[in-house]
């Protein structure tokens, strides 16, 4: 029986009950918000004329605005506010009908394929307060009726490479409430108008990669981004000083500013990026010009600066400077020691200068290093044992400096290493057996070092080596067997040493790049084993490689006839000169379209080779085999055409490595290493090495 308390006590649970329905329905009040019928008519007429091949707007159906996707209604009204259509690929013209949404607001059409002129009539949207028509393809000029809509706020028109011709000049005066002009990466030209450096709103002001010309003028306003990069501007720097409490952001890089760097753009307390690569600046870098904590990308290369290194270029803090790019210039002298307590670098690039001096003892301190590029200048001394504080170095490259010293078992402690580049320096003695420890090794260059002893077993660990160089340095010994069986090698270079004894016949199935012409569509896929003592047959697994682009075993002593190379069908160069192969050459060159080296001279090749064979196409490939009948043009049976002077060019090359094949390997190596440096990064170096060095 239900007593008279308990009463009460469920009355009040219902009315609460009553309440949080209420509650519940307020907090959606849109759900069967009405479009206004005329804009509702203005955007099927759009949605009719557009290419919407992923159905994007298929939910453009019936009168419930909440229902249709990208559009936002007033609440008051049910008139269109808001149209954003981001990445719905979309493509086809702007048909007019959408400038009858006259309540809007916010027009977002970025990242489609729209196409077409920028409709005149989107000047009678007088409400708009943004405008993003960026990564697109619109072409023309921007329309002068842009300048009726006194109201925007933003006006992104980047990444649409057919717009463009002159800024016009009302561009910084027909809205005082515009914040954010973007027009990066588009075709204007001229002189960027005088009228935007007064507009006091503008906080954004991007012209990236545009043609825009003339000197470089101040800014009066309080900038927050400016982004005048890859253009064609002169001049000399200014001090931006209306900017100093809010400039965050300043890339002037790559234009023909010239002139020293003025000691009060250091006073810009709010800058976190300054980017001034790749102009004409030139002088020394004053020591009063020291940045503040809030810097974390600071990238001067590319330039004439001359002079040392300042001691202190930013404040050291645990939060500062995360990358410091000073490379391609005229820097000379030592690498301070205080650089060592910029705490928080992640990224060091010193090379292309002529520094000299030895890396300082404490790079250890640098501990969220990550990269180090420090080649081609003129350091000395050993690398310091120190540098295994850096425990999350990804990148270290040394090469093409006066180095001298051992590699140190202690080194292992860099595990997280994924390029090593000491090449064209003095080091000396073994590879240690520690370093089975660098497992994420993928590209090694260790040439041209006076690097000796066998090839141990420590370097079957690094199995996801790419590019691996030992060349040119005093190894000796076999070849191991495990020489070819990388599964991601792409170049392996072996040339220039004293290894003796037989070509191992490995299983060369195992990589992937070797044996897959797919793969060989990407840069430099190759083995060199010239210029050694090799002795014995080649094995014919190498002559089965589809994927092979570049073989070079010249300057050997090996011996053997060799098979057919028609497998070989992604073959670009192939060199098997001064060795002693034997018996008829391989009758199916003709068949080899990408082959542009070939030359199996100074050998022991005998026979008749037909003119249909196509030999005709590599000019001296056949010289210096006495016993071969090459058929000349007439049909004449003869020998092949000799250098001038036998041997003359062979030697020349051999100056700086084994004849003209290593024109193509260095090309080839060349563009591979820059094709996967981006490896390198952590996802937080990305960020800022990759993406936000502006």
């Amino acid at each position: 029986m239900e007593t008279n308390s308990s009463r009460p006590t469920k009355l009040h649970e219902m009315l609460l009950l009553l309440v949080f329905l209420v509650l519940l329905l307020s907090l959606n009040p849109c759900e069967s918000l009405d479009i206004d019928p005329r804009d509702e008519a203005a955007l099927s007429l759009f949605r009719s004329r557009v290419q919407d091949p992923s159905q994007s707007l298929s939910t453009w159906l019936g009168s419930n605005c909440t229902n249709w996707t990208g559009i936002t209604c007033s609440s008051d009204s049910g008139k269109v506010i808001s149209v954003n259509l981001t990445h719905m690929n979309l493509s086809g013209d702007i048909h007019p009908s959408l400038c009858n949404l006259s309540f809007l607001e916010s027009l977002v059409l970025a990242q489609n394929s729209f196409t077409g002129a920028i409709p005149l009539c989107f000047g009678s949207l007088y409400g708009l307060k943004t405008l993003d028509l960026s990564h697109n393809r619109f072409g023309g000029a921007l329309p002068d009726t842009i300048s009726r809509l006194g109201n925007l706020r933003e006006l992104i028109l980047s990444w649409n490479q057919d717009l463009g011709s002159l800024m016009p000049p009302w561009i910084g005066n027909f809205s005082d409430k515009l914040e954010k002009l973007d027009a990066g990466f588009n075709s204007f030209h001229g002189e960027i108008p005088d009228s935007l450096l007064y507009l006091k709103s503008l906080r954004y002001l991007n012209f990236e990669n545009n043609n825009f010309g003339g000197n470089l003028q101040d800014f009066q306003q309080s900038l927050e981004i400016l982004n005048l990069g890859s253009n064609s501007l002169s001049g000399t720097l200014p001090c931006f000083s209306a900017c100093s409490g809010s400039l965050s952001v300043l890339n002037l890089a790559d234009n023909y500013i010239v002139g020293g760097i003025p000691t009060c753009i250091a006073s810009l307390e709010a800058l976190t990026h300054l980017n001034l690569s790749h102009n004409q600046l030139s002088y020394k870098i004053s020591p009063r010009l020291v940045f503040s904590e809030k810097i974390l990308v600071l990238d001067l290369s590319f330039n004439d600066l001359a002079g040392p290194l300042p001691s202190t270029i930013a404040e050291a803090t645990e939060k500062g400077l995360i990358l410091l790019d000073l490379s391609h210039n005229q820097l000379s002298g030592e690498i301070p020691s205080k650089l060592t307590e910029l705490k928080s670098l992640q990224a060091l690039f010193l090379s292309h200068n002529l520094l000299t001096g030895e890396i300082p003892s404490r790079i250890g301190n640098l501990t969220y290093l990550q990269v180090i590029d420090l080649s081609n200048n003129v350091l000395s001394g050993a690398i310091p044992l120190n540098i295994v504080g850096c425990f999350q170095l990804l990148a270290l490259i040394l090469n093409n400096n006066n180095l001298t010293g051992v590699i140190q078992p202690e080194f292992d402690a860099l595990s997280g290493l994924k390029i090593l580049d000491i090449s064209n320096n003095k080091i000396s003695g073994e590879i240690p057996q520690t370093l089975a420890g660098w497992k994420s090794l993928e590209i090694v260059d260790l040439s041209s070092n006076n690097l000796s002893g066998t090839l141990n077993d420590a370097i079957t660990k690094w199995s996801n080596l790419r590019y691996l160089s030992l060349a040119r340095n005093k190894f000796s010994g076999n070849l191991p067997s495990w020489v070819f069986t990388f599964q991601a090698i792409r170049m392996m270079d072996f040339s220039g040493n004293n290894f003796s004894g037989i070509i191992p016949d490995s299983n060369f199935n195992l990589s992937l790049y070797y044996n897959n012409r797919d793969f060989a569509r990407q840069p430099a896929v190759g083995i060199d084993l010239s210029g050694n003592m090799l002795h014995g047959e080649i094995p014919s697994g190498l002559f089965g490689l589809e994927g092979l682009e570049y073989l070079n075993m010249s300057y050997n002593i090996l011996t053997s006839r060799l098979p057919d190379l028609e497998k070989m069908r992604s073959l670009k160069a192939l060199d098997l000169s001064h060795n002693s192969l034997s018996g008829q050459i391989p009758e199916n060159v003709s068949g080899l379209e990408d082959l542009t080296v070939l030359d199996l001279s100074y050998n022991c090749f005998s026979g008749h080779v037909s003119k249909k064979q196509g030999y005709w196409r590599f000019p001296g490939a056949l010289a210096g085999n006495p016993n071969l009948c090459v058929e000349s043009s007439t049909g004449v049976c003869g020998r092949d055409s000799v250098p001038v002077e036998p041997g003359k060019a062979f030697q020349e090359e051999m100056v700086e490595g084994p004849i003209s094949l290593s024109v193509f390997l260095l090309s080839a190596a060349i563009t591979f290493y820059f094709s996967i440096v981006s490896l390198f990064c952590s996802a937080r170096a990305r960020r800022y090495i990759l993406e936000t060095k502006l």
